[in-house]
């Protein structure tokens, strides 16, 4: 018995392979639309957590700004000879927990900002 060849190879006679599916038209375009559905509201999941990612590193950064300003205008007013009194403080141990709070409270926002837990 003679072989068809088929594409340059050589058809062996038997049932081999996957059989063509009658799937139904209408379910396979039913599971693609949930299986877009899902997809629009993962990458939705994803740009929220990326949006709130970006407001909080934000805010930290303006809170860094805000103490560099204030560290900023110590310096300015050291080289112009005068002692700020957050400094005295500092020097004389007055109010020395005031600062210590303020710059935890600081630290604490951008650590927690640094350790935030990225789903994906």
């Amino acid at each position: 018995m003679i072989q068809p060849v088929v594409g340059g190879k050589v058809k062996k006679p038997g049932k081999r392979g996957r059989k063509p599916a009658k799937i139904d038209l209408k379910a396979k375009l039913e599971r693609s639309r949930q299986s877009a559905r899902e997809c629009r509201a993962r990458k939705k999941l994803r740009y929220q957590y990326l949006e709130e990612l970006v407001s909080s590193r934000e805010r930290a950064i303006c809170a860094l700004r805000e103490e560099l300003e204030m560290y900023k205008q110590w310096c300015m007013a050291m080289d112009q000879g005068k002692i700020p009194s957050e400094i005295k403080a500092l020097l004389t141990g007055e109010e020395q927990s005031k600062v210590q709070q303020n710059s935890t409270k600081l630290s604490k926002v951008v650590k927690t900002e640094a350790n935030s837990n990225n789903p994906w």
